[in-house]
């Protein structure tokens, strides 16, 4: 282990992440259906273009800024997976659109309108998806109004209506599950179904988009998907694991921390808190009733069990208690979400062999 590296930093694994890639593009490629990688992940265009390597036809994003960074560095072919509907982000959507392949999503008339006006202002067509609600209750048009507004928006000038897309994530009919299978099976029935109904009314729908990381293969397979957009997949992390779409030993990403206190025989203290691990994934709800904020790779009964911003407390069991544990010990904590831990550092380092190569994470923090 390189001591000089300092904690709390992300540690990304290069051969594990390379064997993630390669895995998710053989299977998508297997299936004949088309790999568009959410950059959510990792925020990297060197990790996104390892990717289009692969066999990726595109990336994702969410956000305008990110989209920016990616073709600022060749990536060229970019979908903004996210409803765009203020001003300033439209205006940089259409910029960019004159500069790459660019496919934005949508999910209401009065969007669409303001994008049609954007586009029409600066002479361009602007190519758009219609993001369908498929029981997640985030954004995008409630599954059962989404033919009318697909009709509405294709007869909008400016604007060219070429697929519908979801994220459903980890539900079937409603609720979170642990059965991807089914899971999968129904949101690609469901997104595959709508497409024709759209196509029925004289809408030529081209792509259907679908697909998280535990459900996008299982979506795949419904006749009439022709994409997926897992994102996670590219580093893993212990929420797959659990949901059982990967093992703990597919995790290419790990955070390092150093013990900075030992108070009570079974407590001990890192220096990674909520400024380091996302808490977004909570621990003990359902369905995967996960134990704490992460994987402790050296301790299999401790668990990182509270945080506040820079400290976070370790629940030792009896092993770890006789693990000899003291102040200034290094350790490795598999994050329950990798995604959104990452967009906390600055900066991560590869991994290979006994090698670390520091890279800027150059789309971290990119909101807009």
């Amino acid at each position: 282990m390189n001591d000089r590296l300092d904690t709390p930093s992300v540690i990304i694994d290069t051969d594990i992440m390379e064997r993630n890639i390669r895995s998710m593009a053989d299977s998508a490629k297997r299936l004949g259906i088309a790999l568009r990688p959410h950059a959510k992940t990792h925020k990297m265009p060197s990790i996104a273009q390892k990717q289009l390597d692969a066999g990726a036809v595109g990336i994702t994003v969410a956000k305008v800024s990110e989209a920016e960074v990616m073709a600022e560095h060749g990536i060229k072919n970019i979908f903004i997976a996210y409803p765009l509907v203020t001003p300033a982000k439209i205006a940089r959507a259409v910029r960019l659109s004159g500069q790459i392949e660019l496919i934005v999503g949508v999910d209401s008339l009065d969007g669409a309108k303001l994008l049609s006006q954007a586009a029409l202002e600066a002479g361009r067509e602007l190519q758009v998806r219609l993001e369908i609600d498929t029981g997640l209750r985030r954004t995008g048009v409630p599954y059962d109004q989404a033919e009318a507004l697909a009709s509405a928006i294709h007869a909008m000038e400016g604007l060219r209506l070429t697929g519908i897309y979801t994220f459903r994530g980890a539900l079937l009919g409603g609720k979170p599950t642990l059965d991807l299978q089914a899971a999968g099976a129904e949101e690609g029935r469901l997104m595959a179904e709508l497409a024709d109904r759209i196509r029925a009314q004289g809408v030529p729908i081209a792509d259907v988009s679908v697909g998280s990381t535990p459900t996008g293969l299982q979506a795949a397979v419904a006749k009439g998907v022709t994409e997926i957009r897992p994102g996670t997949y590219v580093f893993q992390d212990r929420m797959q694991a659990r949901l059982g779409v990967c093992s703990l030993g597919d995790c290419a990403g790990s955070v390092r921390v150093t013990v900075v206190s030992r108070p009570a025989a079974d407590l001990a203290v890192v220096d990674g808190g909520s400024k380091t691990f996302a808490t977004d994934v909570q621990p003990n709800t359902d369905p995967m009733q996960l134990q704490g904020f992460g994987h402790i790779v050296e301790l299999e009964d401790a668990v990182l069990e509270r945080m506040s911003e820079e400290h976070g407390m370790l629940r030792l069991g009896p092993a770890a208690q006789a693990s000899g544990l003291k102040a200034g010990d290094v350790l490795h904590i598999i994050p329950n979400h990798i995604c959104s831990t990452v967009n906390l550092h600055d900066k991560v380092y590869f991994k290979s062999g006994d090698n670390y190569e520091e890279r800027a994470v150059l789309a971290r923090g990119k909101l807009q």
